[in-house]
């Protein structure tokens, strides 16, 4: 967290590095390269940019432009992005890529992702948002205590959460703070990455009908694993972590369940409303694992009492109108159809024609997944009044943030969030 590649908020864990290209100078492939070359690339100049084209997890490509940057350690500059979305009505953004902690001083509890989050809607409130929409794509999750204090920024107080590890009780994780930072309308973009802590926080703001969630089911991942050494002498009441073996074991030890009871254990959290998306085309979720653990439901906590039902009928519909409308969602759909025909195939035809015909429907099924078609935007992207004036001063900065912007203004799910909250706010 506070690094440039976290501040870009385009690259995550499990993404994989193709090239690394200085200014002015030939990409150099490192795909296929070791720790050692890949420092040895990232050595090679202490100023300049670099472009990294990498490969996420759903198989797209993406180039992301960083500049190297001093790690300090006692910097108290927020490591969590925000942006305005300034069209008919103001709407705040904020980019969430990982559940980070300050794993060394827990007890302060100032230093966690929950309170950049946080500082961050005290600065777009002051610009007079009207909404906020909060990005958890990708975002395979981290420290389950800040998904914690996250939600409770949103709720005024009570259950989160409930944990159920091998004895029959049931614990309850609790927002403890009363009262919310942000008490207007909002929505969480989640997508089939978004795991573990994400999950937490998008099931429990929509049992609490608190946000609408936005994207495709989550990864389904609400269990809690711990690696123990294949040792019979080890005490679980003592550390064990510095014990030496030849061999270990991963265990299951909890099970995490949403506050009405259910887990998204193998199910993920299933958004209010589905959006089409490249990854479903070969879904990689836990359930797809072959020893998937499946969790049973248990009792709704009795403390939970969520808000008024949230009025969807008329998002759905308008998501609806949106995708079938959009030249993006259309070819997207053409793909994930094409790829459903052939995975229900079950032969595969030696003849040569059949073999032509079917290069040419491999043709027909690629899709420009890059931009927009000059889709019209309904809002410009812009900085926080604070922000602005760091970006004055610092170039590299700048144009991070200058890619940023480029990469939000195509971004096509982004565009029909904001189509959305805004009917919320109507």
């Amino acid at each position: 967290p506070g690094s440039p590649v976290f501040k870009s908020g385009q690259i995550n864990k499990g993404d994989k590095l193709l090239s690394v290209q200085w200014e002015d100078k030939a990409p150099i492939d490192v795909s296929s390269g070791g720790l050692k070359q890949l420092y040895d690339v990232l050595g090679m100049s202490n100023h300049d940019k670099a472009t990294l084209k990498i490969k996420k997890q759903d198989g797209s490509e993406r180039s992301v432009v960083l500049f190297k940057a001093k790690s300090e350690e006692d910097d108290e500059e927020n490591k969590v992005k925000s942006f305005l979305l300034k069209g008919s009505r103001t709407i705040g953004f904020i980019s969430l890529p990982s559940f980070y902690q300050d794993w060394e001083n827990e007890r302060v509890g100032v230093k966690g992702c929950a309170n950049d989050v946080a500082k961050e809607i005290l600065k777009l409130k002051k610009e007079n948002i009207e909404g906020l929409i909060i990005d958890l794509r990708y975002n395979g999750g981290g420290s389950m205590q800040e998904a914690i204090e996250l939600s409770g920024i949103f709720i005024d107080a009570g259950p989160v959460g409930q944990d159920k590890g091998r004895d029959t009780k049931v614990y309850t994780l609790k927002d403890m703070n009363r009262g919310t930072i942000y008490d207007g309308p909002l929505m969480l973009m989640v997508n089939s990455y978004s795991a573990s802590a994400s999950e937490m926080v998008a099931g429990t703001l929509q049992d609490y009908h608190r946000a609408v969630i936005v994207g495709t089911p989550t990864y389904g991942k609400a269990t809690t694993q711990i690696v123990l050494p294949m040792d019979t002498a080890v005490n679980m009441e003592k550390d064990f972590s510095n014990i030496k073996s030849d061999s270990y074991l991963k265990v299951t030890v909890s099970e995490l369940y949403r506050v009405n009871g259910t887990t998204a254990q193998a199910k993920g959290v299933q958004p209010d409303i589905v959006l089409p998306d490249m990854p479903e085309a070969h879904p990689q979720r836990e359930a797809d694992n072959p020893y998937v653990l499946i969790s049973s439901p248990i009792e709704a906590n009795k403390y939970f009492k969520p808000y008024p039902a949230l009025v969807l009928d008329n998002l759905r519909i308008l998501a609806k109108n949106k995708t079938d409308s959009s030249y993006y969602f259309r070819q997207l759909k053409k793909y994930l159809g094409f790829e459903k025909e052939v995975q229900q195939k079950k032969d595969v035809s030696l003849l040569l024609s059949d073999a032509i015909e079917e290069e040419k429907k491999e043709a027909l099924k690629n899709i420009d997944t890059g931009i927009l078609k000059k889709e019209p935007v309904p809002y410009t992207i812009q900085n926080n009044s604070f922000e602005e004036k760091q970006l004055q001063v610092n170039a590299g900065l700048k144009e991070m943030n200058d890619e940023w912007t480029k990469f939000l203004t195509n971004d096509p799910y982004l565009q029909i969030a904001y189509d959305m909250i805004l009917l919320m706010i109507k």
